[in-house]
């Protein structure tokens, strides 16, 4: 699909688009990063918070939400003319991580939100990304009234591969977030053209 009018005497850009995975814990912030930077309407399958669901849901720290993403989030961002974002928002509780593996069906690459005040509900993520060696981002989103920690701090308590980049983060605010996505796409080419290297070394 060709985006936007060409200029006059230039040919149309048929932009080149890459799908981009944003995972974490339940509670980061992961439909609100999407939103915040989605040219169009972000398609979002959130469901009410339940008492049937209180013992399975963790809501420490998070004690105001009320919703949950039950199967994805779905957003676009155009970065430039010809390079466009697919966004896929994974839910974030465990008994829907099935749906993991379908959206990370030819993902370029990942970004893993975390939150301070609950670390560990990022492990699951980094490990997945980790293991089915998919580059990946930890973007750091800061809550208000969350600690703040140094970077360093934050990478040894997720015990993260010196390779792979932490940005602090406001998923609220588009151009935070937009920055957060151009730093795993260059992440992921970077680590594309070093594997091509080592192949043909």
């Amino acid at each position: 699909m060709i985006f936007g009018r060409s200029q006059r005497g230039k040919p149309p850009v048929e932009p080149v688009t890459l799908k981009i995975l944003v995972a974490g814990g339940f509670g980061v912030g992961k439909t609100t990063l999407v939103g915040a930077v989605s040219e169009i309407r972000p398609l979002r399958t959130e469901e009410l918070l339940t008492e049937a669901g209180r013992p399975l849901d963790d809501l420490r720290g998070v004690e105001d939400k009320h919703t949950t993403t039950v199967a994805m989030d779905f957003g676009r961002i155009t970065l430039r003319e010809d390079l466009v974002l697919y966004l896929f928002g994974t839910p974030g509780q465990e008994r829907f991580w099935f749906m993991w593996d379908e959206l990370a069906e030819g993902a370029l690459g990942a970004v893993v939100l975390a939150d301070t005040r609950r670390l560990e509900g990022s492990f699951a993520a980094v490990d997945y990304f980790e293991r089915r060696s998919i580059p990946f981002l930890v973007g750091v989103n800061c809550f208000d009234g969350a600690p703040r920690y140094p970077a360093g701090e934050v990478r040894r308590a997720l015990d993260l591969d010196p390779s792979v980049p932490l940005l602090m983060c406001d998923a609220r605010e588009r151009e935070s977030a937009k920055e957060v996505l151009v730093g795993v796409v260059q992440h992921a080419m970077a680590t594309a053209a070093a594997r091509r290297r080592s192949v043909t070394a």
